[in-house]
């Protein structure tokens, strides 16, 4: 199992809340799960730890996380059979851990629901800049107003979406990609800026937003195959049409710099 750098902690710093956001960290290594512990501890965080998927889920049902972060090779039950099943409870932010180079793995936790990942070895410093930024998505920045066209409906300070009526279960950045969207249509936008806009970072794995653009159409559209809401633009990247116009070019996804 990898370790991450830095592995000896940072010196403590300013006084931290009470009570703050609870993280589960779930790791069978338990160096790793010390280290990555100790820095959320000290910046601020509420830290339950599991060695393994049942141990995770019965922490989690006991005392509900407000963020998960997941090994993604765990003992027994691995690390994407516990994503699900915490996903199925209800929506819970997860960071999952992954080896470098799995990028299968990778893409494959996201689909299942996870919210970001980082790879190991990694800076625990990074991590708990990771865990900061998820969260931060999860509270509302201030008032927003209700978003909605074709049959869509989101509403920001709640976090709830419907289409036609009907309750969407999206995962957070799901959620924030398409109220994004719906708050910007007709317009088109590449990766790198969807990267920037909802996930907040300049940098990072492009693939992740190709992956929630299409579990995104998996749950908006009609037929996920043949998108009319959120479309392909090619050499662009994508754009959200109102009106569902079909176009037979932005069907499927494609290679280059969409």
């Amino acid at each position: 199992m990898h370790q991450p750098h830095e592995p000896t902690p940072a010196p403590s710093g300013a006084s931290r809340p009470a009570a703050g956001p609870r993280v589960l960290v779930v790791d069978d290594d338990p160096t790793v799960a010390e280290v990555v512990s100790g820095y959320l501890d000290r910046a601020g965080y509420r830290v339950d730890r599991a060695g393994d998927g049942p141990d995770a889920l019965a922490r989690a049902a006991a005392h509900r996380p407000d963020l998960v972060v997941l090994d993604l090779m765990l003992p027994g039950m691995d690390g994407l059979e516990v994503c699900r099943r915490l996903r199925d409870r209800g929506p819970v932010p997860v960071i999952m851990l992954t080896a470098r180079g799995d990028e299968d793995d990778r893409i494959t936790g996201l689909e299942v629901g996870a919210d970001d990942y980082v790879t190991k070895p990694f800076s625990p410093r990074e991590l708990v800049l990771r865990v900061e930024s998820v969260l931060r998505r999860t509270r509302p920045a201030g008032p927003a107003g209700p978003l909605a066209a074709a049959g869509l409906a989101v509403d920001p300070e709640g976090r709830r979406a419907t289409k036609h009526g009907v309750e969407l279960a999206l995962t957070l950045r799901e959620f924030d990609l398409l109220a994004f969207l719906l708050r910007h249509p007709g317009r088109a936008y590449g990766r790198e800026d969807l990267m920037r806009e909802v996930w907040g970072w300049d940098f990072g794995d492009l693939s992740t937003v190709t992956v929630h653009v299409r579990r995104l159409r998996g749950k908006v559209e009609d037929d996920p195959a043949r998108p009319r809401l959120i479309q392909t633009v090619w050499g662009v990247g994508y754009r959200f049409d109102p009106t569902g116009d079909h176009d037979p070019t932005g069907d499927h996804e494609g290679t280059g710099r969409e």
